[in-house]
């Protein structure tokens, strides 16, 4: 999937011609995660290139994951999510090559590692640079409050240098904190203080008193010289398969500075699923990385934002916020929209899509890859991707709805996955007694499976180790785009009303099932048809005036 897009990209003239574009997978078993792939770009480096990939400039995007926070960006990865920008539309990739534009020129060989869901915005004086050029890790810093070092990496850096002043500064790191509370910041010496004054007094008049602002300094994306690269690549090569989850920020950059302890490798408070090998591999890591450099690069007017969950994506994409103004995020992006102004609300975003006259779409909804008819209506709040809704229906607020092209037996199907944008996707039970506290849009599972008479059964679930709402077998295979949209809502309609609808005669499938199946060049079809229909209606607007 990724490989053909970027294929695509090139063939389009979308992306920098000189650089080479590779799409590497993991290898089959258990998951790596992005450390552990990580690894596996290296070796699949050295073996395409030789030893000339020492001399490399690597731009390393970690794009994979099952999306489970955000299921519109599974089916075609994180990294190809759309923006509401851009003529045709940005991408998130297109979107972080502009971010990462003056990297290369001040950078000596190396792996610069970043995620395919943040994005970083800073700003820095014009005789400023980021350089990567020093030996060992180099990792950008963002100012943050408390609460967002809860959930992301933070820097312990020399208390006395704090000076929050000036576009950036280099400086070393003492050591790293993995989502740390806010009392292991405090005790670590992680919590800078930036004193404000002249503030405003209630009554609007200035006061001489001055506040303490509090702040931390969070992880975003990291840079590995290519000597460091290369004693990583002989460890993984000397281990062999690897059979549990590295995370390269965790695992990588809580073993440097000068304060590193051992203590987090035993420590897998943050770890999704536990293997008998994580905890040696952790400390093998941390022998080989001890007392290697972790420099930072504080930018101080710097904003850090993540869209890799549909709270997150509703949020940045439809709201008033700053990414919306820093980027210029539009309302309708390289789309058809055939009403009335006022039938679309000034806080939706749409995104290279046909939606007819008469269609009405509620206030902060984003949809994307989509065909909406002309009887539609669209709650609030809601997620609509890769879609074609051609008949009558009022959809709730605080709907998802996506769907997906699959192959099965050699046939083009359909399915579509509906959720509340709330919906908890990546939670799971073990036991069929605990299905119970699994919920569909705010309704107990055990509840809707009653309506669409289905029973809880091993049978119901694609995965029995992890019995959940990724797994369920509760979607409709249909023979047409449009039907599979219909039927998937007339489920969710049911769970509404609380009237019966039976898919006991139907197909079914889970959304992991969906993935396995899809068809990726049946996808990339419609939205093909849906761009090339939004040029040739552009052509005629031009050629009437």
């Amino acid at each position: 999937a990724f490989q053909r897009q970027l294929d695509e990209k090139l063939r389009a003239g979308e992306l920098p011609r000189g650089a080479r574009y590779l799409a590497l997978a993991d290898p089959p078993g258990a998951k790596r995660g992005n450390g552990g792939s990580t690894l596996h770009v290296l070796q699949c480096l050295e073996k395409l290139y030789g030893d000339k990939w020492t001399s490399f400039l690597v731009l390393l995007i970690h794009s994979g994951g099952y999306s489970q926070r955000l299921p519109s960006a599974s089916a075609l990865g994180k990294i190809f999510t759309a923006l509401p920008f851009g003529d045709p539309v940005y991408q998130m990739l297109e979107l972080k090559l502009a971010m990462y534009i003056d990297f290369p020129g001040h950078m000596k060989p190396g792996i610069l590692v970043t995620c395919s869901d943040d994005i970083e915005l800073y700003s820095i004086g014009e005789t400023e640079t980021i350089t990567f050029d020093k030996p060992g890790f180099t990792a950008l810093a963002h100012p943050s409050d408390l609460a967002i070092g809860t959930t992301h990496g933070v820097f312990v850096l020399d208390q006395a240098s704090c000076s929050g002043e000036g576009g950036l500064e280099y400086r070393s790191c003492h050591r790293f904190l993995h989502k740390p509370d806010v009392e292991t910041m405090r005790r670590c010496g992680a919590v800078c203080v930036r004193r404000s004054s002249s503030s405003l007094s209630s009554s609007g008049d200035r006061s001489d008193s001055e506040v303490d602002l509090e702040y931390v300094h969070t992880d975003s994306i990291f840079y590995i010289d290519h000597s460091t690269a290369k004693r990583l690549l002989a460890f993984y090569n000397q281990i062999g398969s690897l059979c549990c989850e590295i995370d390269a920020y965790g695992d990588f950059l809580q073993a440097l500075g000068p304060g590193a302890s051992q203590n987090y490798t035993t420590n897998t408070s943050n770890v999704t699923k536990e293997e008998s090998q994580l905890v040696e591999v952790r400390q093998k890591l941390y022998s080989l990385l001890k007392g290697t450099a972790l420099n930072v690069i504080v930018l101080n007017n710097s904003k850090f934002y993540h869209i890799g969950t549909t709270e997150e994506y509703l949020f940045h994409f439809t709201s008033d916020s700053k990414l919306k103004f820093e980027l210029d995020l539009l309302p309708v992006a390289f789309s058809i929209f055939g009403g009335k102004a006022e039938a679309l609300d000034q806080s939706a975003s749409i995104i290279q899509s046909i939606l007819e006259p008469g269609c009405l779409i509620g206030p902060g909804t984003v949809i994307e890859y989509s065909r909406i008819g002309p009887q539609v209506s669209v709650g609030s709040n809601s997620i609509i991707s890769g879609s074609h809704i051609n008949f009558k229906v009022e959809m709730p607020s605080d709907c998802f709805l996506s769907s997906l092209s699959i192959k099965t037996n050699d046939e083009v199907k359909y399915v579509s996955m509906v959720f509340s944008v709330q919906d908890n996707l990546k939670r799971n039970v073990k036991l069929l007694s605990d299905v119970h506290s699994l919920q569909f849009f705010g309704v107990g599972l055990l509840e809707c499976l009653d309506l669409w008479h289905l029973q809880v059964s091993k049978e119901l679930f694609s995965d029995n180790t992890n019995l959940g709402l990724w797994t369920a077998r509760i979607f409709p295979v249909c023979s047409t785009l449009s039907e599979s949209v219909r039927m998937s809502l007339k489920l969710l309609n049911s769970v509404q009303h609380r009237s019966t609808f039976k898919l006991s005669g139907f197909k079914l499938f889970s959304v992991a099932e969906m993935l396995t199946h899809k068809d990726v060049e049946d996808m990339l079809k419609f939205r093909k048809q849906i761009y090339e229909e939004i040029c040739l209606q552009r052509q005629k607007e031009k050629s009437d005036l």
